[in-house]
């Protein structure tokens, strides 16, 4: 422990930005989707040594393809795990959950349902954290997010991101 700040070497709490492309299991199983739209996702984390958890929202944005759209929105918990490979270097894995929210549109006559649907699923994730000073990281991260649709099941929404993660 550090005596002026109480707080165990390499505890830190930080609030993050990320954008990256998703990649969404339903809307492309279907004929000329659209893969790799952008998404966004701020974070929260609070972080001891080795364990801590976050926060997070995502955000992304619209999936079209041919016969409707899609949006998928939601908000995480997670459990984090952290493991330093160099002084300014670390990997990270989490696993948690996701509630989210969805909505669907499909034109008249494709056949697809329309609609929107909300529910818990699974999310995980894992990534890499480069520290280039004493509050800022950079970020490299994949993720996946089990989101409940209008056609009444589950389906992941995965992203890979780059981002910025500030330490206050």
């Amino acid at each position: 422990m550090n005596a002026a700040t109480l707080k165990p070497p390499g505890a830190h709490k930080g609030i993050g930005l990320s954008l990256g492309v998703f990649s969404d299991g339903l809307a492309c199983t279907l004929p000329r989707c659209e893969e790799g739209e952008r998404s966004l996702r701020l974070y929260n984390r609070a972080m001891g040594e080795h364990w801590g958890a976050e926060v997070g929202l995502l955000d992304t944005g619209r999936i079209g393809f041919e016969g409707g759209s899609a949006r998928a929105q939601g908000i995480s918990l997670s459990v984090v795990g952290r493991m330093p490979l160099s002084a300014s270097l670390s990997a990270y894995g989490k696993v948690g959950t996701t509630y989210s929210h969805t909505s669907s549109m499909g034109l008249p006559g494709s056949g697809l349902q329309g609609g929107s649907a909300t529910g818990f699923g699974m999310s995980f994730g894992a990534g890499l954290s480069w520290q280039f000073s004493p509050r800022l990281s950079a970020v490299v991260e994949l993720d996946s997010h089990d989101f409940r649709f209008a056609n009444g099941g589950r389906d992941p929404v995965r992203a890979a991101s780059l981002g910025l993660q500030w330490r206050y």
